[in-house]
């Protein structure tokens, strides 16, 4: 007999973003995100010049394409929902 609480928590599972890189495309499609966005506000407050030296695979790639979303003219209309409840938005409001 299946518990009646594992399926339920099967339909409220997410899941994980393994191999994608683009954060548009994990909040969009409600993949785990780990909101590190506290950290790009400190770097533009910061500094100028960074090296961002990590092993592979540790998201170098998702967090400068986050980094990047929210000063593109262009995206900044349509991304204002993809940071919906992270701390770069409730930080600027």
């Amino acid at each position: 007999m299946q518990n009646p609480s594992s399926s339920t928590l099967r339909a409220d599972r997410r899941k994980l973003p393994i191999g994608i890189q683009t954060f548009r495309k994990i909040r969009e499609e409600n993949y785990y995100y780990v909101d590190k966005t506290a950290y790009i506000q400190r770097l533009i407050d910061e500094g100028t010049h960074y090296f961002l030296s990590r092993p592979r695979r540790f998201g170098k790639s998702l967090f400068l394409d986050t980094f990047l979303w929210p000063q593109q003219p262009d995206r900044h209309h349509h991304g204002s929902g993809l940071f919906r409840h992270l701390r770069l938005h409730r930080g600027r409001s």
